[in-house]
Protein backbone atom coordinates (compact mmCIF):
# COMPACT_ATOMS: atom_id res chain seq x y z
CA UNK A 1 0.00 0.00 0.00
CA UNK A 2 1.96 2.91 -1.34
CA UNK A 3 0.68 6.42 -1.11
CA UNK A 4 1.40 8.83 -3.99
CA UNK A 5 3.16 12.66 -2.72
CA UNK A 6 3.03 15.18 -5.38
CA UNK A 7 5.28 18.05 -5.52
CA UNK A 8 4.16 21.62 -5.75
CA UNK A 9 0.10 21.31 -5.86
CA UNK A 10 -2.32 24.40 -6.70
CA UNK A 11 -4.94 23.88 -3.96
CA UNK A 12 -7.12 26.07 -6.42
CA UNK A 13 -9.67 23.50 -6.95
CA UNK A 14 -9.57 22.58 -3.35
CA UNK A 15 -10.68 26.01 -1.90
CA UNK A 16 -14.20 27.31 -2.86
CA UNK A 17 -12.45 30.78 -2.37
CA UNK A 18 -10.35 29.49 -5.38
CA UNK A 19 -7.15 30.93 -3.90
CA UNK A 20 -4.41 29.90 -6.79
CA UNK A 21 -1.82 29.11 -4.00
CA UNK A 22 0.46 25.80 -3.91
CA UNK A 23 1.17 23.33 -1.18
CA UNK A 24 4.65 22.21 -1.80
CA UNK A 25 3.12 18.35 -1.20
CA UNK A 26 -0.38 17.30 -1.54
CA UNK A 27 -1.37 13.34 -1.05
CA UNK A 28 -4.76 11.77 -0.40
CA UNK A 29 -6.20 9.00 1.74
CA UNK A 30 -9.30 7.25 1.94
CA UNK A 31 -8.68 4.75 4.15
CA UNK A 32 -7.37 4.87 8.20
CA UNK A 33 -4.20 2.74 7.11
CA UNK A 34 -3.55 4.98 4.28
CA UNK A 35 -3.62 7.81 6.53
CA UNK A 36 -1.68 6.04 9.38
CA UNK A 37 1.32 5.56 6.53
CA UNK A 38 1.34 8.60 5.48
CA UNK A 39 1.57 10.01 9.13
CA UNK A 40 4.41 7.23 9.94
CA UNK A 41 6.42 8.54 6.95
CA UNK A 42 6.04 11.69 6.98
CA UNK A 43 5.99 12.35 10.97
CA UNK A 44 8.70 15.11 11.05
CA UNK A 45 6.48 17.40 8.40
CA UNK A 46 3.77 20.35 9.16
CA UNK A 47 0.85 18.51 8.19
CA UNK A 48 -2.54 20.29 6.69
CA UNK A 49 -5.37 18.21 6.39
CA UNK A 50 -8.10 19.22 4.00
CA UNK A 51 -11.89 18.09 3.82
CA UNK A 52 -14.27 20.21 1.40
CA UNK A 53 -12.36 23.14 1.31
CA UNK A 54 -15.50 25.08 2.30
CA UNK A 55 -14.71 26.95 5.59
CA UNK A 56 -10.72 28.15 4.69
CA UNK A 57 -8.80 31.12 3.82
CA UNK A 58 -5.80 30.52 2.28
CA UNK A 59 -3.62 33.46 2.72
CA UNK A 60 -0.14 31.75 1.56
CA UNK A 61 1.42 29.14 -0.08
CA UNK A 62 1.19 26.10 2.18
CA UNK A 63 5.23 24.88 3.19
CA UNK A 64 4.13 21.21 4.76
CA UNK A 65 1.89 18.60 3.75
CA UNK A 66 -1.70 18.91 2.41
CA UNK A 67 -3.33 15.69 2.85
CA UNK A 68 -7.00 15.22 1.26
CA UNK A 69 -9.43 13.34 3.19
CA UNK A 70 -11.71 11.22 1.18
CA UNK A 71 -12.47 8.28 3.49
CA UNK A 72 -16.20 7.66 1.96
CA UNK A 73 -19.04 5.27 3.03
CA UNK A 74 -22.06 5.23 4.90
CA UNK A 75 -23.47 2.67 6.53
CA UNK A 76 -26.03 1.69 9.47
CA UNK A 77 -24.68 1.00 12.88
CA UNK A 78 -27.84 0.66 14.66
CA UNK A 79 -31.24 -0.03 13.47
CA UNK A 80 -34.05 0.86 16.40
CA UNK A 81 -37.54 1.27 16.45
CA UNK A 82 -37.60 4.99 16.53
CA UNK A 83 -33.82 5.68 15.23
CA UNK A 84 -31.10 4.58 13.35
CA UNK A 85 -27.67 5.31 14.20
CA UNK A 86 -25.63 6.51 10.61
CA UNK A 87 -21.80 6.43 10.39
CA UNK A 88 -20.02 8.37 7.48
CA UNK A 89 -17.04 8.41 6.27
CA UNK A 90 -15.33 11.48 7.04
CA UNK A 91 -14.67 12.69 3.45
CA UNK A 92 -18.35 12.13 2.17
CA UNK A 93 -19.48 16.02 0.92
CA UNK A 94 -22.13 17.07 3.52
CA UNK A 95 -25.01 17.94 1.33
CA UNK A 96 -24.57 14.44 -0.60
CA UNK A 97 -25.19 12.95 3.00
CA UNK A 98 -27.88 14.83 4.31
CA UNK A 99 -29.92 14.34 0.78
CA UNK A 100 -28.69 9.85 1.55
CA UNK A 101 -30.71 10.53 4.77
CA UNK A 102 -33.69 12.21 3.92
CA UNK A 103 -34.51 9.63 1.23
CA UNK A 104 -33.99 7.07 3.95
CA UNK A 105 -36.47 9.16 5.48
CA UNK A 106 -33.84 9.65 8.37
CA UNK A 107 -35.13 13.34 10.24
CA UNK A 108 -32.75 15.26 12.10
CA UNK A 109 -30.39 16.82 9.81
CA UNK A 110 -32.81 18.47 6.83
CA UNK A 111 -32.30 22.11 8.15
CA UNK A 112 -28.52 21.59 7.60
CA UNK A 113 -29.00 20.79 3.90
CA UNK A 114 -27.01 22.73 1.17
CA UNK A 115 -24.40 23.76 3.93
CA UNK A 116 -20.73 23.13 2.02
CA UNK A 117 -18.23 20.30 2.81
CA UNK A 118 -17.30 17.71 4.34
CA UNK A 119 -19.37 15.65 7.20
CA UNK A 120 -15.35 14.93 8.94
CA UNK A 121 -16.12 19.07 9.40
CA UNK A 122 -19.43 19.09 10.55
CA UNK A 123 -18.17 18.29 13.93
CA UNK A 124 -15.15 20.13 13.75
CA UNK A 125 -17.38 23.18 13.26
CA UNK A 126 -20.73 22.39 15.01
CA UNK A 127 -22.16 23.45 11.71
CA UNK A 128 -25.53 24.60 12.11
CA UNK A 129 -28.53 26.28 10.30
CA UNK A 130 -32.24 27.03 10.56
CA UNK A 131 -32.56 26.34 14.08
CA UNK A 132 -30.45 23.01 14.10
CA UNK A 133 -26.74 22.17 15.20
CA UNK A 134 -24.70 19.20 14.31
CA UNK A 135 -24.45 18.64 17.92
CA UNK A 136 -28.38 18.05 18.30
CA UNK A 137 -27.74 14.46 16.65
CA UNK A 138 -24.57 13.59 17.67
CA UNK A 139 -23.09 9.97 18.37
CA UNK A 140 -19.44 9.67 18.13
CA UNK A 141 -16.98 10.45 15.84
CA UNK A 142 -13.67 8.34 15.36
CA UNK A 143 -10.57 10.36 15.15
CA UNK A 144 -7.08 9.51 14.34
CA UNK A 145 -4.47 10.44 17.18
CA UNK A 146 -0.99 11.80 15.13
CA UNK A 147 1.11 11.47 17.75
CA UNK A 148 0.34 8.11 19.03
CA UNK A 149 -0.72 6.70 15.80
CA UNK A 150 -4.03 5.17 17.01
CA UNK A 151 -8.12 5.35 16.62
CA UNK A 152 -10.11 7.26 19.44
CA UNK A 153 -13.32 7.60 19.50
CA UNK A 154 -15.64 10.84 20.81
CA UNK A 155 -18.45 11.36 22.21
CA UNK A 156 -20.47 14.72 21.82
CA UNK A 157 -19.49 15.34 25.97
CA UNK A 158 -15.99 15.07 24.81
CA UNK A 159 -15.98 16.86 21.91
CA UNK A 160 -17.34 19.67 24.08
CA UNK A 161 -19.51 21.40 21.37
CA UNK A 162 -20.12 25.21 21.23
CA UNK A 163 -21.20 27.53 18.54
CA UNK A 164 -19.98 27.06 15.72
CA UNK A 165 -16.82 25.57 17.98
CA UNK A 166 -15.27 22.03 19.00
CA UNK A 167 -12.46 21.04 20.93
CA UNK A 168 -11.15 20.34 17.25
CA UNK A 169 -10.78 24.06 17.20
CA UNK A 170 -9.73 24.61 20.17
CA UNK A 171 -6.93 22.53 22.59
CA UNK A 172 -6.83 19.67 20.28
CA UNK A 173 -6.52 22.12 17.01
CA UNK A 174 -4.04 19.70 14.55
CA UNK A 175 -3.18 16.58 16.73
CA UNK A 176 -6.13 14.60 15.64
CA UNK A 177 -7.61 13.74 12.22
CA UNK A 178 -11.68 13.01 11.87
CA UNK A 179 -12.29 9.39 10.01
CA UNK A 180 -16.27 9.00 10.91
CA UNK A 181 -18.87 10.26 12.41
CA UNK A 182 -22.11 8.76 13.35
CA UNK A 183 -25.47 10.35 13.66
CA UNK A 184 -28.35 9.27 15.69
CA UNK A 185 -31.41 10.18 13.14
CA UNK A 186 -35.28 9.72 13.93
CA UNK A 187 -37.43 7.62 11.84
CA UNK A 188 -40.15 9.92 12.67
CA UNK A 189 -40.25 13.69 10.80
CA UNK A 190 -39.31 16.29 13.13
CA UNK A 191 -40.28 19.19 11.54
CA UNK A 192 -38.40 22.16 13.02
CA UNK A 193 -40.11 24.95 10.80
CA UNK A 194 -39.74 28.26 13.20
CA UNK A 195 -36.32 29.27 12.70
CA UNK A 196 -35.99 31.89 9.88
CA UNK A 197 -37.94 32.13 6.42
CA UNK A 198 -39.20 28.30 6.56
CA UNK A 199 -42.42 28.60 6.95
CA UNK A 200 -42.97 31.69 4.92
CA UNK A 201 -40.71 29.57 2.00
CA UNK A 202 -43.22 26.52 2.77
CA UNK A 203 -46.27 28.72 1.93
CA UNK A 204 -44.63 29.65 -1.71
CA UNK A 205 -44.06 26.43 -2.51
CA UNK A 206 -47.69 25.92 -1.40
CA UNK A 207 -47.92 22.92 1.19
CA UNK A 208 -48.86 23.05 4.71
CA UNK A 209 -47.82 19.79 5.82
CA UNK A 210 -44.15 19.52 5.30
CA UNK A 211 -42.27 16.33 4.49
CA UNK A 212 -38.46 16.42 5.74
CA UNK A 213 -38.18 16.71 1.83
CA UNK A 214 -40.29 19.79 1.85
CA UNK A 215 -38.31 21.52 4.71
CA UNK A 216 -35.15 20.58 2.84
CA UNK A 217 -36.21 22.09 -0.71
CA UNK A 218 -37.18 25.33 1.50
CA UNK A 219 -34.38 26.06 3.03
CA UNK A 220 -32.18 25.13 -0.49
CA UNK A 221 -34.48 27.80 -2.28
CA UNK A 222 -33.68 30.56 0.85
CA UNK A 223 -30.14 29.77 0.89
CA UNK A 224 -29.60 29.93 -2.81
CA UNK A 225 -31.38 32.90 -2.75
CA UNK A 226 -28.97 34.58 -0.17
CA UNK A 227 -25.70 32.88 -0.98
CA UNK A 228 -23.61 32.91 -3.98
CA UNK A 229 -22.49 29.51 -5.02
CA UNK A 230 -18.59 28.60 -4.85
CA UNK A 231 -18.58 27.47 -8.44
CA UNK A 232 -19.94 30.82 -10.06
CA UNK A 233 -18.53 33.47 -7.24
CA UNK A 234 -15.11 32.19 -5.03
CA UNK A 235 -17.08 32.49 -1.34
CA UNK A 236 -16.52 30.19 1.29
CA UNK A 237 -20.18 30.91 2.77
CA UNK A 238 -21.01 32.53 6.30
CA UNK A 239 -17.57 34.48 7.04
CA UNK A 240 -18.51 35.49 10.47
CA UNK A 241 -19.95 34.13 13.40
CA UNK A 242 -23.27 35.81 15.23
CA UNK A 243 -21.61 37.33 18.04
CA UNK A 244 -23.02 36.08 21.40
CA UNK A 245 -22.93 39.03 23.96
CA UNK A 246 -24.31 40.24 27.29
CA UNK A 247 -28.43 40.89 27.22
CA UNK A 248 -27.26 44.58 28.82
CA UNK A 249 -25.06 44.74 25.37
CA UNK A 250 -28.42 44.38 23.59
CA UNK A 251 -30.41 46.94 25.38
CA UNK A 252 -27.83 49.50 24.81
CA UNK A 253 -28.43 48.98 21.14
CA UNK A 254 -32.14 49.17 21.29
CA UNK A 255 -32.14 52.54 22.53
CA UNK A 256 -30.13 53.48 19.27
CA UNK A 257 -31.79 50.62 16.76
CA UNK A 258 -34.97 49.41 17.90
CA UNK A 259 -35.12 47.10 15.08
CA UNK A 260 -31.74 45.42 16.24
CA UNK A 261 -32.43 41.33 15.58
CA UNK A 262 -31.51 39.19 18.57
CA UNK A 263 -32.50 35.63 19.72
CA UNK A 264 -31.69 34.05 22.98
CA UNK A 265 -28.38 32.45 24.03
CA UNK A 266 -28.91 31.39 27.83
CA UNK A 267 -26.99 32.50 30.66
CA UNK A 268 -27.76 36.25 30.13
CA UNK A 269 -26.95 36.31 26.75
CA UNK A 270 -27.90 36.79 23.73
CA UNK A 271 -27.27 36.25 19.85
CA UNK A 272 -26.83 38.76 17.46
CA UNK A 273 -27.22 39.00 13.71
CA UNK A 274 -23.60 39.54 11.96
CA UNK A 275 -25.12 40.72 8.79
CA UNK A 276 -27.46 43.24 10.08
CA UNK A 277 -24.52 44.33 11.60
CA UNK A 278 -22.61 44.72 8.89
CA UNK A 279 -25.00 45.73 6.34
CA UNK A 280 -26.22 48.94 9.17
CA UNK A 281 -22.31 49.72 9.26
CA UNK A 282 -22.33 49.98 4.98
CA UNK A 283 -20.33 47.43 4.27
CA UNK A 284 -22.81 45.05 2.52
CA UNK A 285 -22.67 45.17 -1.60
CA UNK A 286 -19.09 46.88 -1.32
CA UNK A 287 -16.70 45.74 -3.88
CA UNK A 288 -12.87 46.19 -4.31
CA UNK A 289 -10.59 45.30 -7.10
CA UNK A 290 -12.08 41.69 -8.00
CA UNK A 291 -13.24 40.99 -4.28
CA UNK A 292 -15.46 42.39 -1.55
CA UNK A 293 -18.86 41.80 0.46
CA UNK A 294 -21.92 40.24 -1.31
CA UNK A 295 -24.47 42.06 -2.56
CA UNK A 296 -27.44 39.81 -0.75
CA UNK A 297 -25.40 38.64 2.10
CA UNK A 298 -23.13 40.30 4.08
CA UNK A 299 -21.53 38.00 5.89
CA UNK A 300 -20.57 37.03 2.58
CA UNK A 301 -17.42 38.12 1.44
CA UNK A 302 -16.73 36.99 -1.85
CA UNK A 303 -13.98 36.42 -4.63
CA UNK A 304 -14.72 37.58 -7.87
CA UNK A 305 -11.78 37.30 -9.78
CA UNK A 306 -8.07 37.29 -8.90
CA UNK A 307 -8.04 38.27 -5.30
CA UNK A 308 -5.77 37.05 -2.81
CA UNK A 309 -6.78 35.48 1.00
CA UNK A 310 -4.53 38.33 2.19
CA UNK A 311 -7.15 40.88 0.36
CA UNK A 312 -10.21 38.90 2.07
CA UNK A 313 -8.36 38.54 5.42
CA UNK A 314 -7.45 42.43 5.33
CA UNK A 315 -11.07 43.31 4.21
CA UNK A 316 -12.31 41.11 7.32
CA UNK A 317 -9.55 42.94 9.55
CA UNK A 318 -11.49 46.70 8.32
CA UNK A 319 -14.97 45.02 8.78
CA UNK A 320 -14.63 43.51 12.59
CA UNK A 321 -12.78 46.88 13.25
CA UNK A 322 -15.86 49.19 11.80
CA UNK A 323 -18.65 47.34 13.36
CA UNK A 324 -16.65 47.12 16.59
CA UNK A 325 -16.36 51.21 16.32
CA UNK A 326 -19.62 51.39 15.82
CA UNK A 327 -21.85 48.70 17.38
CA UNK A 328 -19.59 47.79 20.42
CA UNK A 329 -19.68 44.47 19.34
CA UNK A 330 -16.68 42.23 17.92
CA UNK A 331 -17.39 40.04 15.52
CA UNK A 332 -15.33 36.74 15.50
CA UNK A 333 -14.21 34.91 11.83
CA UNK A 334 -15.93 31.78 11.42
CA UNK A 335 -13.48 30.31 8.78
CA UNK A 336 -10.22 28.89 9.50
CA UNK A 337 -7.29 31.02 8.56
CA UNK A 338 -3.85 29.34 7.00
Amino acid sequence: MTTKIEKNISLKVYNTFGFDVTAAEFSRFSSTEQLAELVKINKNKSLFILGGGSNILLTKNVAGLVLKNEIKGIKIIADEDDHVLVESGAGEQWHEFVCYCIDKNWSGIENLSLIPGSVGASPMQNIGAYGVEVKDVFEYLIAYNIELGELERFNGEQCQFGYRESIFKQQLKGKYIICYVAFRLSKAAIKNTSYGAIEDELKKMGVDDPSIKDISKAVIAIRQSKLPDPLLIGNAGSFFKNPIVPEVIVTELQKKYPQVPNYPSGNGTKKLAAGWLIEQAGWKGKTYDGYGVHPNQALVLVNYGGATGEDIHNLSTLIIEDVNMKFGVLLEREVNIM
